[in-house]
């Protein structure tokens, strides 16, 4: 009963008419966030941080969850009807979710995406209530050295298990812990990197970074990159899907929401890595393979379910160790520490209401989720038709005006201005932003730990392997840092010892030398 009791508390909070509204507008923003393709949930929520001052902590992070698993949805419905994801989460839906459209099964496949993704989103709201208590305790053991750690292997993860360059993303990581270590030195009071502004002395807020990467970074990426004819969207029809495609998609169902919740705690995992295993995992083991890729209904249902899987139980690590496990969670960290929310082992006792609300506020955006995303299909189409000549302006103006209403502060305009060029730059030669702001967003806790250990440790650094949990997470740290290397090593001497066994070789070399 101690368990069930703040449990039940949260859903009080959630059915409070304030947060019930915020977490409709919440799920509807995400849905349209998720449609237009390129925007996405993190350039939302930077966009929106400001909004989240005016309002009480609880109803904002219930908003901002909403916009993220929300998006899953939405991504569905472009990439069924238009071959275009609007999410990244959402890219593999496209290979057997638009041939089934193209086979008059569009509404099956919306189908199967809207079940598999509550089943799925359901299924880790379920594990996410009874885990992170649990990890929560686990964590309260946790001191300087441990989080230090644990720091450390965050940000390594992000940047060696995403998607893209590994070299990139590491030196992402690094200007985000540069950019962590501006103004006064918290132990010595020292100015650092400020070269003589006042502005800069206090540190940069994380507020201006987030709004210029993703908000206006993404916008001048997008106007760039978007210049796609118009589709006429796939119609839709018989939208329940028949016994034989539910038969399918069960098993794909199922699986799907077992790899996104585990994928989804994993630092650097998320929505987008869990579909694309999702998918490979279901071509895998599938009779016929040769059907994935031409309309297959588990290729639909079991990337899906993943997706949304995934997107909820990243709140785990963020609400009950405070390290985010995605750029996303990134930004919903920033979004707490607004409201003067430290996430951590701490916030499950001190401020159930806020951590019970948002788990349990999933429930019911999930159900509101299932109730829009297969009605409402071609409203959210329509949104395509609005030119993004039109749209970006807007938006801009809004993140502008949002980056001035913080601080009152043109220095912070500045700072958006000057994040959204990087941000483009970024984008455009290959570097993500997420591995930044990851990274900068951890930088403070890994230096402060860092430090207060080696004090602790009289300055020898072999103090962190007299510690079961630091050294555990360091002996990690250190595998995933080698393996690359040692990956590469092994397929060079695999390249090696086939072209040495490939017949001929002797017998050309022999022509060679004569010759």
């Amino acid at each position: 009963m101690d368990f069930l009791n703040p449990v039940l508390n949260g859903f009080s909070v959630v059915l409070e008419p304030m947060n019930l509204l915020y977490c409709l507008i919440g799920v509807v923003i995400g849905m349209l966030i998720g449609v237009l393709p390129g925007l996405g949930p993190a350039a939302t929520i930077a966009i929106l941080l400001p909004l989240t001052y005016s309002v009480e902590p609880v109803t904002a992070i219930i908003m901002l969850a909403g916009i993220f698993y929300g998006a899953q949805y939405g991504g569905t419905i472009t990439s069924v009807l238009l071959r275009l994801p609007g999410e990244a989460s959402s890219v593999v839906t496209v290979f057997d979710g638009y041939q089934m459209a193209r086979q008059g099964k569009a509404g099956t496949a919306l189908g199967l995406a809207a079940i598999g993704s509550f089943i799925g989103g359901t299924a880790a709201i379920i594990g996410l209530t009874f885990l992170a208590p649990v990890v929560a305790g686990f964590a309260l053991d946790f001191g300087p050295a441990e989080y230090s750690a644990l720091a450390m292997l965050g940000i390594l993860l992000v940047a060696t298990i995403s998607g893209g360059s590994k070299a990139k993303a590491l030196i992402a990581a690094a200007v985000g812990l540069l950019l962590a270590t501006v103004g006064r030195d918290v132990f010595t009071g020292e100015s650092r990197f400020t070269f003589g502004s006042l502005q800069l002395a206090d540190g940069i807020d994380f507020v201006p970074i987030a709004m210029g990467l993703f908000g206006l970074g993404e916008i001048l990426y997008n106007l760039e990159e978007r210049h796609r004819a118009a589709k006429a969207p796939s119609k839709v029809s018989n939208v329940w899907p028949s016994g034989s495609d539910l038969k399918y998609a069960s098993g794909a169902i199922g699986r799907g929401s077992v790899l996104g919740f585990f994928l989804g705690i994993l630092p650097g995992g998320g929505a987008t890595i869990a579909s694309m295993a999702s998918y490979a995992m279901e071509k895998k083991r599938a009779k016929q393979p040769e059907r994935f890729g031409k309309g297959a209904p588990e290729g639909v249902a079991g990337p899906e379910t993943a997706n949304n899987a995934a997107a909820t139980s990243s709140f785990i690590p963020l609400l009950t160790l405070g390290i985010p496990a995605n750029a996303t969670m990134a930004l919903m960290f920033g979004a707490l520490l607004i409201q003067g929310v430290t996430p951590g082992p701490q916030l499950v006792e001190q401020n159930p209401d806020l951590f019970w609300g948002v788990v349990n506020s999933m429930y019911i955006g999930n159900i509101l989720l299932l109730i829009m995303s297969l009605p409402l299909v071609g409203i959210f189409v329509r949104i395509l038709r609005v030119r993004a000549a039109i749209l970006a302006p807007i938006t801009a103006l809004i993140t502008l005006l949002g980056a001035y209403t913080i601080n009152n502060s043109m220095f912070d305009v500045t700072l958006v201005v000057f994040f959204g060029v990087l941000g483009y730059l970024m984008k455009k030669f290959g570097f993500e932003p997420g591995p930044l702001v990851l990274a900068f967003v951890l930088g403070e806790l890994l230096e402060s730990s860092l430090r207060r250990s080696l004090l602790v440790f009289g300055g020898d650094p072999t103090g962190f392997f007299t510690r079961p949990i630091s050294a555990t997470l360091l002996a990690v740290f250190v595998l995933v840092a080698v393996l690359p290397g040692i990956r590469s090593m092994l397929a060079k001497r695999k390249s090696t010892t086939a072209a040495a066994a490939t017949p001929g070789n002797g017998t050309n070399q022999n022509i060679k030398e004569k010759v």
